[in-house]
């Protein structure tokens, strides 16, 4: 088992920064995919970013492109999302995941590639 914790979220400005930093514990996940997911108030969870375990391989969604960075630090089970630029669309609760087969592809899009979830930090973004 792998417990996952986020912790970063807040409220900010449009325009403005945030790092979401996700830690793990229990069963090590170094070789494991690991992504972020987002849930804004009525909508379905998407796809935020993913990144594989050498962190050499990232995927992002088109909506983050360029704003937002995915990275891990393996040393201390640690996952991070850089957000820049914050929009008040990005407003959500964020959510981190490790995948329990340590494969790569775009499987890792999907929500229900991860095993191991977070309970989510709430990221508000004001106009």
């Amino acid at each position: 088992q792998v417990q996952l914790v986020e912790s970063g979220g807040g409220l900010v400005q449009a325009g403005g920064s945030l790092r979401l930093s996700c830690a793990a514990s229990g069963r090590t996940f170094e070789i494991y995919p690991a992504g972020w997911f987002r849930q804004a108030p009525g909508k379905e969870r998407e796809f935020v970013a993913a990144l594989s375990w050498r962190s050499d391989i990232r995927y992002y969604a088109d909506s983050v492109k360029g704003r937002f960075t995915i990275s891990r630090d393996n040393a201390k089970n640690e996952v991070y999302l850089q957000m820049n630029s914050l929009k008040p669309e990005d407003t959500a609760v964020y959510y981190c995941a490790v995948r329990s087969i340590a494969d790569w592809g775009p499987q890792v899009k999907n929500d229900r590639a991860y095993q191991y979830w977070g309970q989510g930090t709430q990221v508000t973004v004001s106009s």
